[in-house]
């Protein structure tokens, strides 16, 4: 979502969406055969360029998404990042020079990039943004003066007005008028220098805050119109904007995911998540960015965080496994002030250190990467559950998960559709024998689960 200027967590959250049963287009998902994405959040582009080489590379992710890298306000604070004043590369994160040599490094990795675009809005204020350029608000010397702006100058008050929504000011930052050429043709001027230096996708920050008719416009004037989209629209029962309105242009972020996740995992039964996806009323799977949180929903506590320990394990591990839309996993820092700057300012010397929580390379999460890999495109098959907090199930005959959120160990003889034969269960590196009717007798601890796949035979 957009970011604010002093406002609260619970105050910027107010921005949020709707959902309806049927996309208007079905466009693929990330293109490739790998299609989980690991964000960075607020890692400087220097340690990004690092991390796919070393971890993202070999754990088949496909995408990595990187924090905005528009020159922007002054602040310590993490959502300065999203408050640009121009459209150069000079943020805090890293300069031109260091953001071209992340995006090589990560293609030489085999990781193509995404990058979160801020389009919708400048800043609140006036100073001097990180890169040396003078700005107040509404003026933005060589690239936008007041008449760019929308004429409601007011914050946004009332979600249930489309006009209000898309017109108005979210949480008092300059709001473009996205219906201008002018303003069009300089947003795709933006987009088309990342595209020079070889971005593959973007997330659209705030999506739901533009007409969607102004972003197909923006997306067509690109270079490369086919680049991957995956758009912020959250959303907000009885709200006037839409998701659905924006499948046309790529994919949309489905929030109710990652909240009914949350749910479901501390206060009812896994039982239930037998079918989840479209059957609960979910955006199509063709166009839906799934995530178990993000750096968002993980300050405003409306999903699990790495601060809920095994279960945020789990529900990353039961995301990576279901096949439902496209997967991010969400990799940030320790936090205990929601407005918290990155460590380090960026620079991450070593997971696990210094406050970086680096969830894409914990072992429970980053090896169900390859495990999705595996199985992409076979259906869930096998379904077992006990009616609470054990479940189960296969992805045809190439992979297989059990999952027991219950507080005691479970043991029990699953039923699968895999070949018979040793295979490894990557969330512990412990060998499981299926036998010649597809069955294996496992235990798992509480809140542990159990996950193997074709072709990964021993440990």
């Amino acid at each position: 979502m957009a970011r604010r200027t002093t406002l609260s967590a619970a105050l910027l959250l107010a921005a949020v969406a709707t959902v309806g049963m049927n996309p208007t287009s079905a466009q693929a998902s990330p293109p490739g055969t790998k299609d989980v994405t690991a964000v960075l959040f607020e890692w400087k582009y220097a340690s990004v360029a690092k991390e796919c080489t070393s971890t993202l590379g070999p754990a088949g992710y496909g995408y990595v998404q990187v924090s905005p890298p528009a020159e922007h306000i002054q602040g310590a604070q993490w959502w300065t990042s999203y408050q640009p004043v121009s459209y150069k590369i000079a943020g805090r994160l890293g300069d031109r020079t260091a953001f071209q040599n992340m995006v090589s490094t990560c293609h030489a990795a085999g990781v193509k990039v995404v990058v979160d675009t801020v389009i919708n809005h400048m800043s609140a204020g006036s100073g001097t943004g990180t890169g040396g350029s003078s700005y107040t608000k509404y003026n933005y010397p060589g690239l936008y003066s007041s008449y760019d702006f929308d004429d409601c100058t007011s914050q946004i008050s009332n979600y249930a007005d489309r006009w209000n929504v898309q017109h108005c000011e979210l949480v008092g930052l300059a709001d473009l008028d996205t219906g201008e050429s002018y303003v069009r043709g300089a947003i795709a001027g933006y987009m088309n220098d990342l595209l020079t230096l070889g971005v593959d996708g973007f997330r659209i920050d705030a999506a739901k805050h533009i007409d969607t008719a102004d972003l197909a416009n923006i997306k067509s004037r690109l270079t490369n119109p086919s680049a991957y989209w995956k758009q912020e629209v959250i959303y907000g029962a009885g709200e006037a904007v839409q998701p659905t309105e924006y499948t046309g242009n790529g994919d949309v972020q489905e929030f109710r995911y990652a909240y009914d996740l949350k749910r479901v995992f501390n206060n009812e039964n896994l039982a239930y998540l037998k079918n989840y996806g479209e059957a609960w009323g979910y955006l199509n799977s063709s166009v839906a960015g799934v995530f178990v949180d993000n750096h968002d929903t993980e300050r405003n506590g409306s999903t699990l965080t790495y601060k809920d320990g095994a279960t945020y394990t789990l529900a990353n591990v039961f995301m990576l496994a279901w096949p439902y839309g496209a997967p991010d996993v969400n990799s940030g820092y320790e936090w205990s002030d929601a407005d918290a700057g990155p460590p380090n300012g960026g620079t991450v010397n070593a997971c696990w250190q210094d406050g970086w929580k680096c969830q894409h390379k914990w072992p429970e999460i980053m090896r169900m990467v390859a495990f999705r890999n595996a199985t992409r495109g076979q259906a869930v098959t096998n379904w077992w559950d006990n009616g609470g907090d054990a479940i189960a199930f296969g992805r045809g005959s190439k992979g297989y998960v059990a999952i027991n959120h219950e507080s005691g160990s479970l043991s029990h003889t699953y039923q699968t559709s895999l070949p018979a034969g040793t295979y490894c269960n990557v969330q512990n590196n412990t060998t499981v024998t299926v036998n010649s009717s597809g069955q294996f007798t496992a235990t798992l601890g509480a809140h542990t689960a159990l996950a193997i796949y074709a072709g990964k035979s021993s440990c």
